[in-house]
């Protein structure tokens, strides 16, 4: 009967649903991020599409998916990196104006800002 018991503890922790909010892996940063709706190309070639939930990063691999927090309203938004940026001392991301709206910061241009990424927990826990 113990053994029963034993394996199911097992067996659910291994099949819940893992939260990413404080996952042992997960790599997160605080810090300012302000928005652009401008431009042609991305730096990973794609057009531009100020509406799109994307997000600019100096060094994260494009493609790499973001849950970006407004600390000032807990207003989340997911976004994927396909830009280099942001330019401007202090930042850490730029978002997309689309993004931006999501999380309510387009009117002050910049805001303090939790971002966790997520794609690299998920490969995490599939190995």
């Amino acid at each position: 009967m113990k053994s029963y018991i034993f394996a199911a503890v097992v067996a659910a922790a291994f099949t819940a649903p893992v939260a990413f909010d404080g996952a042992a892996h997960a790599e997160s940063w605080t810090g300012k991020a302000s928005y652009y709706s401008h431009g042609a190309r991305t730096a990973s070639g794609a057009r531009f599409n100020p509406g799109a939930l994307t997000a600019a990063h100096r060094t994260l691999p494009f493609g790499s998916r973001l849950r970006v927090t407004n600390l000032a309203n807990q207003r989340s938004v997911l976004v994927t990196v396909n830009d280099r940026g942001p330019f401007s001392g202090g930042r850490i991301l730029d978002l997309s104006a689309g993004a931006a709206n999501v999380i309510g910061m387009r009117q002050s241009g910049v805001a303090r800002v939790h971002i966790e990424r997520l794609d690299r927990v998920a490969s995490l826990q599939a190995n």
